[in-house]
C-alpha cells in the first residue's frame, strides 16, 4: 500500500467496514479482461482470517467464471463522502473507508455450509437472524471467497 498513513490495522476499524459496507465487488477472470460484479455478502472475520459468502443463480456468467478459475479479488467501501467547496477542482476530495482482498473463490457444495453462508449474508445485510431451509439453500448457488491477503484504509478529512 503506497499510502501507509491511511492503512487500517485495527480489527475494530476493519470490522466497521465489514458491517457498514453493503455491497462487495467480486472481480473474476474473464479471458483477457476482468469481470466485476456487485453482490450482497456475509462474512466471517476471525483473527487474521477473512471469508465472504455470496449467492446467485446456479447458471450464468458469474457461475461459469467461478467454475473456470478460483482466483478472485474483492473490494468493499463505505462512508464515502465528497469534501471541498468552491470553484477550484483541486480542493475537492473524498472521505472513505475501504477493504480489498486477493484470494480464492469457490462454489459451496456442502448443504450445512450453504445454509450457514446464507444466514451470515442475511445477518450482514439486515442485522437480523433468519432460518434458512434446506430447500431455500438448494435453490441457489453459494460462493465462498477466502482471502489470502487483504488490506484496509481510510481517508478522513476534517
Amino acid at each position: 500500500m503506497r499510502r501507509t498513513d491511511r492503512e487500517l490495522r485495527d480489527t475494530a476499524e476493519i470490522q466497521r467496514i465489514l458491517e457498514e459496507a453493503k455491497v462487495l465487488r467480486l472481480g473474476l477472470r474473464d479471458g483477457d479482461y476482468p469481470y466485476i460484479v456487485p453482490l450482497h455478502y456475509g462474512y466471517v472475520y476471525e483473527g487474521d482470517g477473512l471469508r465472504f459468502y455470496m449467492h446467485g443463480a446456479k447458471a450464468g456468467k458469474k457461475y461459469e467464471l467461478v467454475k473456470a478459475s478460483s482466483h478472485a479479488f474483492v473490494e468493499l467501501d463505505c462512508a464515502v463522502e465528497t469534501t471541498g467547496e468552491g470553484d477550484i477542482a483541486c480542493v475537492y476530495g473524498a472521505n472513505y473507508a475501504s477493504l480489498m482482498a486477493r484470494g480464492e473463490v469457490c462454489l459451496v457444495e456442502e448443504l450445512d455450509e450453504k445454509i450457514e453462508g446464507l444466514k451470515r449474508l442475511m445477518r450482514a445485510q439486515t442485522g437480523r437472524d433468519f432460518e434458512i431451509t434446506e430447500q431455500q439453500a438448494a435453490g441457489v448457488a453459494v460462493f465462498r471467497f477466502d482471502a489470502a491477503e487483504y488490506s484496509a484504509k481510510k481517508r478522513q478529512l476534517g
